[in-house]
């Protein structure tokens, strides 16, 4: 029996194909690379203006700071989209695995990343995704300073809130940590630098 095949492609094919094709333009575009210069917030905008409005539209719905939700951002996976936790290996050669979940630009774990997808996140939001990124942020940090009486500039304490979470943040397990406060006080002074530089460049 002769088997033919069909030379043109179905409408859904066809879309489909420019789906596969947009997705991997946009990999190409940024991926796991950073921005050029992910100290400055005018060069992060100017080379990628897909950032501001991601952040602009997470500020407006949460409540978040663009500079807070930069400086997290940051801290978290120096603006690498597929950013994950390092290999950890027995005996220096065993492979075991990751430290953790956390993935993309938030660095979210898998039981968050869930929990917000099953709340205000999109369907297929992706931890790879700026736009998604950001929403995650304004909704994750807004919901814990809430919580716990945070204000949403205060990049510092939404900061350790984010890395403690809610109930590790009220027992204070973060003040017997000095790394940790000190990466804080970090992210408190580059909050500070990137708002400066953005009234600087509007």
């Amino acid at each position: 029996m002769k088997t033919t095949f069909p030379t043109r492609l179905t409408r859904r094919s066809k879309l489909g194909f420019a789906a596969l094709l947009l997705g991997a333009l946009m990999a190409c575009s940024s991926g796991g690379t950073p921005p050029r210069d992910p100290e400055n917030a005018c060069s992060i905008f100017k080379e990628r203006p897909h950032y501001r409005q991601a952040l602009k539209a997470s500020e407006r719905k949460w409540g978040v700071a663009i500079p807070v939700q930069m400086a997290l951002i940051y801290q978290e996976s120096t603006f690498r989209a597929t950013a994950r936790p390092p290999k950890r290996y027995a005996l220096g050669i065993i492979p075991k695995g990751r430290a953790s979940s956390a993935r993309g630009y938030a660095q979210a774990l898998d039981g968050t990343w869930d929990e917000y997808r099953d709340g205000p996140g999109r369907a297929g939001a992706s931890r790879s995704n700026i736009r998604d990124a950001a929403d995650f942020i304004g909704w994750y940090v807004s919901g814990n300073n809430s919580a716990l009486g945070i204000s949403n500039s205060d990049a510092r304490n939404s900061y350790l809130a984010y890395h403690e979470g809610r109930t590790g943040y009220r027992r204070g397990t973060h003040l017997s940590k000095s790394w940790l406060l000190s990466t804080a006080d970090a992210v408190a002074v580059r909050a500070a630098r990137y708002e400066a530089q953005l009234i600087s460049c509007r």
